[in-house]
C-alpha cells in the first residue's frame, strides 16, 4: 500500500500573524515600564485619606452588640453586617461620598441671645465692681485696668460709651501727682522689697492701660464709629473725655497725645459744642500752667497744626495765645524785683523776736534761718530759669506765627494777629521793631489795593447779573478796621518797650500811620457799622459774625489811635500845633455824621485836647481873627498840608442843636475851656 504523505494542517491568517505576538508584548511590556517611572506611588499614598483607625472608632462607637468570648478566651466585638462593603466598587465610591462629610463642620449649639437691656445692666454691674476695687486699693488690683479696658471692645455702642466714661473716671482718680518712668532692664534686675516691687508692676500695668486708653479715645474722636442720630455721639463723648484728663492731669504720661486728640478737632473751621469745648480746655490749660512745660508743648503742637493747614483756621484760635500766663508774668517784672512786701515782713518779723532766747538758741536760730534762704534761693533760681527758658521758646513760637500771618495777609486772622501784636509789644526785641513796622506800612497798602480790586470786581459781577450762593459765606474785609488796627499797634509797639526814646537810633518813623488815619477820618464818620460790636443785634448774620475780630468796636479803636497821637504818654506837650489844630477840625466836621455815642466820645476826646493844648488850638474858636492865610483843604496829602489854621470851627453852631441832649451839654463844655483858656 503506497503511503500517503501526511497532511498538514493550514494555518489561518490570524494564526500566523500570531507569531509576532512576543515581539509586541515586548513593546507594551517596555512601554508600561517607561511609564511606571514617573509614578510617585509615595506621595499616591501620602495623599490619600488615612481613614482606618477612624472607621474603627466609628464601628466601635456605633455598634449596638455586646462583646462576646471567643474559643480563645478574647473578648471580641461584633460588627453588623449593614455595615460591610460588598465590592471594591462600591469601596471607591463610599469612599467619594465620606471624604466630603469629613469636611464639614457640625455647627455648633448656638448660645442663647441675651437682651441688650440685659447685656447692658450687667455691664454696669460689672465695671461698677472693678471701679470700686480700683477706687478701695488700686495697688491690690493691677488687672482691673485689662479687664476695665474689654468693655471698650464691646460691639454695643451703649456699653462702649459707659466703658470710655468709667475708664476716665477711674484714672482721674488714681492717677497720682507725678510722672510715672518706663521701668528699664538695670532697674528690673535689682533686688527690691515686696512693696516697693508691688508697686511698680501696679504702676507699669497703669501706665500700659491708660496708654491704650488714650489710643482708644483718638481712635472714637477721629470718627472710627458714626453714630451721629444719638443725642450724645461717641466722638463728642470721647472729646469730653480728652479734655477733662488733661484739665485734671497735666502733669502725667502722654500729655502730648491728648493734646494732639484735642487740637485735631481744633484744626476743623466748623464750629460747633465739641470745638468750643476743647478750646475752652486748651484756655484752661494754658492760664493755669505754672511750670511752663505744658504750654510750651500745647503752642507746639498748636503752631505745627496752623502751619500745616497753611492758617487756614478759626481766629479764636489764633486767640489762645493771649491766654498765656507769661502775658502776666513778663509784664510784672517791676513788681517782683521791688522789696516792699519783704521790708514790711520783715518789720513784723523783728516784732516777734522779742521773745527771750538764750545765746545758744539764738545762734542756731540764725544759722537756721540762713540755711533755708540758701536753699530756697537755690530752688528758686533753677525753678525760675528752667521756666524762663521755657517762656522764651514758646515766646518764639508765638512771634513766628505773628510774623507769618503778617507775611501772609491772611484776611480772617489779620485782627487778631495785630491785637496779640499789641498785647505782646513789651516782650519784642526792639531791633525787630523797624521791619514790624514795615510790615504794618504794607499791610494798609496792600488793603487799600485788594479793597480797590474787590470793588472793581463786584462791580462787573452787579453788571453781569450773576449771584453766587456761595458768596455768601465768604470772609468780607473791613480794610479801615485793619488800618486802625495795624496803627493801634505801631503806637502800642513804642509804649511798650519805652522805645521812643530811641525812635532816632532805631529809624522808627510813625508819620505813615498819622497821615493815614487823617485821611481816612472823614470816610470813618460816615461808616454805618462804626458803633457795632460783637454782641450786636445786627451781626446775628455768619458773614458779619466772622467780620468782627474783638469785642472793640471801630469807635473804640479810632479813639486809641487819636489818643496816641494827639495826647502820647511818653512826651505829651510835643504835638506840634498844626497836627492838634488839622485833627480837631477834622473831628468836629465828623461829629455831625457819627452816631450820638461816638460823637459823645469824640467830643470828650476834644475835651481831653484842649485841657492839655487849650493855648495852641484856640484860635480855631475866634471868629474875627485868624491865624493862618490861605484855605483850609480837608482832603490834603499831609496834616501839615490842610492848614487848618485858616478856619474856623464853625461845626460847633450845628452840635448845639444836635437831637441828643448829651452831644449838646459836651459842645457847651468845650466852649466854657475856650473862654476859661482866654
Amino acid at each position: 500500500m503506497s503511503s500517503h504523505p501526511s497532511k498538514r494542517r493550514k494555518l489561518a491568517d490570524g494564526a500566523q500573524s500570531s507569531e509576532g505576538a512576543p515581539t509586541s508584548d515586548v513593546k507594551i511590556q517596555k512601554q508600561f515600564f517607561k511609564s511606571a517611572q514617573t509614578w510617585n506611588l509615595e506621595e499616591d499614598y501620602e495623599n490619600r485619606p488615612r481613614k482606618g483607625k477612624q472607621k474603627k472608632q466609628k464601628k466601635l462607637a456605633d455598634a449596638t452588640k455586646l462583646p462576646i468570648r471567643a474559643a480563645e478566651g478574647t473578648w471580641v466585638t461584633q460588627e453588623e453586617e449593614d455595615a460591610e462593603i460588598a465590592s471594591d466598587a462600591e469601596w471607591l465610591e463610599s469612599e467619594g461620598e465620606e471624604a466630603p462629610e469629613e469636611e464639614e463642620v457640625q455647627p455648633e449649639p448656638e448660645a442663647p441671645k441675651i437682651p441688650e437691656k440685659e447685656q447692658i445692666r450687667r455691664a454696669q454691674e460689672e465695671m461698677a465692681k472693678i471701679a470700686t476695687q480700683l477706687n478701695e486699693d488700686p495697688e491690690e488690683h493691677p488687672g482691673a485696668f485689662k479687664a476695665l479696658a474689654k468693655f471698650s471692645e464691646s460691639d454695643l455702642l451703649a456699653i462702649k460709651k459707659l466703658a470710655i466714661v468709667v475708664q476716665m473716671t477711674v484714672y482721674k482718680d488714681v492717677i497720682p501727682g507725678y510722672r510715672i518712668r518706663p521701668a528699664s532692664e538695670d532697674v528690673a534686675k535689682e533686688k527690691l522689697s515686696k512693696d516697693v516691687k508691688r508697686l511698680r508692676v501696679y504702676e507699669q500695668a497703669m501706665v500700659t492701660g491708660y496708654y491704650q486708653y488714650i489710643k482708644t479715645l483718638a481712635a472714637l474722636a477721629g470718627g472710627a464709629i458714626r453714630d451721629k442720630g444719638a443725642k450724645q455721639p461717641i466722638t463728642s463723648i470721647a472729646l469730653t473725655c480728652a479734655c477733662t484728663l488733661l484739665n485734671a492731669v497735666p502733669h502725667f504720661n502722654f500729655r502730648g497725645e491728648l493734646l494732639k486728640i484735642i487740637i485735631k478737632k481744633l484744626s476743623y473751621r466748623n464750629i460747633d459744642k465739641d470745638f468750643v469745648k476743647c478750646r475752652t480746655a486748651l484756655e484752661t490749660l494754658l492760664h493755669e500752667d505754672e511750670d511752663g512745660q505744658p504750654a510750651m508743648e500745647a503752642i507746639s503742637v498748636l503752631t505745627k497744626m496752623m502751619k500745616a493747614r497753611n492758617y487756614q483756621v478759626d481766629e479764636s484760635i489764633l486767640n489762645l495765645f493771649l491766654h498765656l500766663r507769661l502775658l502776666d508774668e513778663f509784664s510784672g517784672k517791676a513788681s517782683r524785683d521791688t522789696v516792699e512786701k519783704q521790708d514790711d515782713g520783715s518789720v513784723k518779723k523783728q516784732k516777734q523776736k522779742k521773745e527771750f532766747r538764750t545765746k545758744r538758741e539764738r545762734k542756731l536760730l540764725k544759722e537756721q534761718k540762713e540755711a533755708e534762704k540758701v536753699m530756697a534761693h537755690a530752688d528758686a533760681a533753677v525753678s525760675h530759669e528752667e521756666r524762663e527758658r521755657m517762656q522764651s521758646e514758646t515766646l518764639k513760637m508765638v512771634f513766628a506765627s505773628y510774623f507769618r500771618i503778617l507775611k501772609m495777609r491772611i484776611p480772617n486772622l489779620m485782627g487778631a494777629c495785630l491785637e496779640g501784636l499789641a498785647r505782646y509789644s513789651h516782650l519784642i526785641n526792639q531791633d525787630f521793631f523797624g521791619d514790624l513796622l514795615e510790615a504794618l506800612k504794607d499791610l494798609i497798602r496792600y488793603s487799600e489795593m485788594d479793597a480797590n480790586k474787590e470793588d472793581d470786581d463786584s462791580d462787573d459781577e452787579n453788571k453781569e447779573d450773576e449771584v453766587d450762593e456761595d458768596d455768601e459765606h465768604e470772609f468780607v474785609r473791613d480794610t479801615s478796621r485793619e488800618a486802625l488796627l495795624c496803627t493801634v499797634t505801631a503806637f502800642a509797639l513804642l509804649e511798650g518797650q519805652d522805645a521812643h526814646n530811641a525812635r532816632s537810633d532805631l529809624h522808627l518813623d510813625l508819620s505813615f500811620f498819622i497821615t493815614h488815619l487823617f485821611q481816612s477820618l472823614l470816610s470813618l464818620s460816615v461808616n454805618p457799622d462804626l458803633e457795632l460790636g460783637a454782641q450786636s443785634l445786627q451781626l446775628q448774620n455768619s458773614v458779619r459774625r466772622n467780620n468782627r475780630i474783638n469785642l472793640q468796636t471801630t469807635t473804640v479803636l479810632l479813639v486809641k489811635c487819636l489818643s496816641g497821637i494827639l495826647l502820647p504818654p511818653w512826651n505829651i506837650r510835643s504835638v506840634a500845633p498844626l497836627r492838634l489844630a488839622a485833627f480837631t477840625k477834622q473831628l468836629m466836621s465828623g461829629s455831625l455824621q457819627v452816631p450820638e455815642k461816638s460823637a459823645q466820645a469824640l467830643l470828650g476826646l476834644l475835651a481831653d485836647v484842649l485841657h492839655t493844648h487849650g493855648r495852641k488850638i484856640s484860635s480855631l474858636w475866634n471868629t474875627e481873627e485868624r491865624k493862618g492865610d490861605g484855605t483850609y483843604k480837608p482832603l490834603a496829602a499831609t496834616v501839615e498840608g490842610s492848614n487848618p489854621f485858616a478856619s474856623t470851627v464853625w461845626e460847633g453852631e450845628l452840635l448845639r442843636k444836635h437831637y441828643c441832649p448829651k452831644v449838646r451839654e459836651s459842645v457847651k463844655q468845650l466852649e466854657k475851656s475856650i473862654k476859661s483858656i482866654k
